[in-house]
């Protein structure tokens, strides 16, 4: 399904985000429970010795989350969410990929999968939610 007719009012909504939206994070594209999001590095997302800032991937992550978890029906909140550094960024862009593993009555669990703009996989990240509503 083509979901590209509902992308501008997506993104419209989650300008709400504004940590994630001032930090440079930007929805790529949205499916069924999925979302890529990504973010252009600069300076303000390195570290004392010039890596990126693992709080970058994590925020991208949530943020990719987040949108995948209620775009199509807003209340879902993170309840948990556990980070796995698998390597080295070596380009200039993240890009993460939310999708949707289970959804329950009340929870949820989405993966995250962080790589880069070279191919790279650079972090994982599951995600518990829970639905509020």
């Amino acid at each position: 399904m083509d979901y590209s007719a509902e992308l501008e009012r997506v993104r419209e909504v989650f300008n709400g985000d504004r940590y994630a939206v001032e930090n440079g994070m930007f929805i790529e594209e949205i499916g069924d429970h999925y979302a890529r999001c990504s973010v252009e590095l600069d300076a303000h997302h390195r570290n004392a010795i010039g890596g990126v800032m693992g709080g970058v991937h994590f925020t991208l992550a949530d943020f990719a989350f987040a949108v995948a978890s209620n775009w199509q029906h807003m209340g879902t909140v993170g309840l948990n969410c556990s980070i796995s550094f698998i390597g080295a960024v070596k380009g200039e862009r993240l890009i993460a990929e939310a999708r949707l593993i289970k959804d329950g009555r009340s929870t949820c669990t989405y993966n995250v999968e962080i790589h880069d703009d070279l191919g790279n996989i650079v972090a994982v990240v599951q995600c518990l939610g829970f639905h509020k509503m």
